[in-house]
């Protein structure tokens, strides 16, 4: 048993799991990513193993984009499974689930990734709607579900990844209600919680300057990306990062 127990302390050593508690994150350990429209979150995959090995609990809620009420509610299940203080992550849409499911007192802050931070009021297709971009490939279907051109999609979406990953996206999309995405915010949970920023300088979806003027109102901490709007799957290391300094400076 000896022998064992020597074998065993060797090995953590020579892995570098004997440090694991010292490498622990300090501040906020939990952190739960909200996708947006269209792409789903596994587009948040590097990002998610960034971060889990450096400590942290990482959960992704998939949003079903048919209420922005039920998406909220799926966050708040999410929200009681957690066992403590919790960061939450929005992309796209995603913006506008956590900024209605971020009054929970078990959320410490919020982090926009080329996402919408709407008020009380204000739906995401407005905001979008209030600085358009110069593509505008957008399309309704006869049920209500709004889709991306897929001929388009990778320029406006994704111009600094490879095209075969894009053309995958196109075709893989998750869409929208017009309901869920014209819904108006109803609370604003960064006017109570400190929040950070990514603002994709190349974003074709989302105009970077609304971007900014949405954050500046929200007091955010802003870090700007030379990036698409899937700046978390092109630069998913800098994402990463804005994250974990949230995560460290929150308690």
């Amino acid at each position: 048993m000896r022998k064992l127990l020597s074998f065993t302390l060797a090995l953590m050593a020579s892995t570098g799991l004997a440090h694991a508690a010292d490498a622990a994150p300090t501040g906020v350990k939990n952190i739960v990513i909200v996708p947006g429209a269209f792409v789903d979150g596994s587009g948040w995959h590097v990002v998610h193993d960034i971060l889990i090995h450096k400590g942290y609990t990482v959960n992704v809620v998939q949003p079903r984009i048919d209420t922005l009420l039920n998406d909220a509610e799926a966050v708040n299940r999410q929200l009681r499974k957690e066992d403590g203080p919790t960061l939450l992550v929005g992309s796209d849409y995603g913006g506008a689930v956590i900024t209605q499911a971020g009054n929970r007192d078990k959320v410490k802050g919020l982090v926009y990734v080329a996402a919408v931070a709407p008020t009380v009021g204000e739906s995401t297709l407005q905001l979008v709607e209030s600085m358009p971009e110069p593509s505008n490939d957008l399309q309704a279907s006869w049920d209500g579900y709004i889709y991306v051109k897929e001929k388009p999609f990778g320029a406006d979406f994704g111009g600094d990844l490879t095209t075969n990953r894009t053309d995958f996206l196109a075709v893989s999309q998750v869409p929208g209600t017009v309901g869920a995405l014209r819904a108006v915010t109803e609370t604003t949970a960064w006017r109570n919680k400190p929040s950070w920023a990514v603002v994709a300088t190349e974003d074709r979806v989302y105009s970077p300057e609304l971007q900014r003027s949405m954050y500046q109102r929200a007091g955010s901490k802003v870090t700007e990306i030379k990036g698409s709007h899937l700046v978390y799957m092109s630069q998913p290391e800098r994402v990463a990062q804005v994250i974990e300094d949230a995560a460290t400076s929150l308690k």
